[in-house]
């Protein structure tokens, strides 16, 4: 586009030629004017809508304001949801630990309400004190933010701790599984104890390898722990014998049997029938002999089977 320009003094005519790049500036600086123009309109009706009784200017303002509410009221809902999801995730980290925590109890002997705190599932513990002296104030989102994070990473902290006494209890359990600390016979007394004692066929002062139990024939003879049968069958001291080894070089003999249960190689669990009392071997009467070896030296049973009690 072309304008020309005539002056009237000297006749003289100016011609401007409007491009592109003029177009562009013009419209650019129309935009900056009626953006300028709509923040200074809006600056001035909320800055004086309030003192001016006008109802038009008077809706104006309302229907800003419930923009601004809306706005700000999807802004509080969208960090409730995420709070909302974050406590969903610590009520199941409580939960685990819930179940951790019994299943410890369990492994220890405990009952649920015997761990620290004395305190069963969904009871709030008490707490108190005096009001400060300081005035009080309400959190702000940052600080509960901040404090809702730090419980998490104490749950974590706690939820390992636990998961690893727990591994810790299972091993420690499962070993117990392997030491004989059952009563091979129920509800019988000792006959003979282990040590130097007189031997009932010679007279003379010998010492007795393990433990004698005295008991009626039939009285059945249960496994002290876990393990493999690597001996069951006659032996001419010992009579109807079973032997089974526990691993570690730890070995328990049960002697003297009326009959065998059990064979070699068989494996056996804590409590598991062996045999029953009888009397055959060297034997002045019906009892079971029951010993200990570790690596071939005999140990004290009763030893082991205090440590059960």
């Amino acid at each position: 586009m072309n304008i020309i320009l005539v002056t009237g003094a000297t006749a003289r005519a100016r011609t401007f030629t409007l491009d592109w790049r003029h177009w562009t500036a013009g419209s650019i600086a129309l935009c900056s004017l009626f953006v300028v123009f709509t923040l200074a309109f809006n600056f001035a009706t909320l800055k004086w809508a309030a003192a001016v009784k006008h109802p038009w200017l008077q809706a104006i303002v309302l229907a800003d304001q419930r923009q601004e509410a809306q706005r700000m009221q999807e802004r509080v809902q969208g960090h409730l949801n995420a709070m909302a999801i974050r406590l969903g995730e610590l009520q199941a980290q409580v939960a685990r630990l819930d179940g951790l925590g019994e299943r410890l109890a369990k492994s220890a002997g405990l009952k649920p309400q015997d761990l620290p705190g004395g305190l069963s599932a969904g009871t709030v513990p008490g707490r108190g004190g005096a009001p400060s002296s300081l005035p009080a104030r309400d959190l702000t989102l940052p600080e509960f933010t901040s404090l809702l994070e730090g419980v998490a990473r104490q749950l974590d902290l706690r939820a390992d701790q636990f998961g690893v006494l727990e591994a810790l209890l299972l091993q420690e359990s499962a070993k117990r599984k392997f030491l004989p600390s059952l009563p091979p016979v129920a509800e019988v007394w000792h006959s003979s104890d282990f040590g130097r004692r007189i031997d009932p066929f010679t007279g003379q002062s010998a010492f007795h390898e393990g433990i004698d139990f005295a008991a009626d024939v039939g009285t059945p003879i249960v496994a002290a722990a876990s393990g493999k049968v690597i001996f069951a069958g006659e032996h001419p001291q010992y009579g109807k014998m079973v032997e089974i080894d526990h691993g570690n070089g730890l070995v328990t003999r049960y002697a003297h049997a009326s009959q065998l249960n059990v064979r070699e190689g068989d494996l056996v669990i804590r409590g598991q029938r062996l045999a029953t009392v009888g009397s055959t071997g060297r034997s002045t009467g019906p009892h079971l002999h029951f010993e200990v070896r570790l690596n071939g030296v005999p140990q004290n049973p009763a030893r082991f089977l205090q440590a059960a009690s």
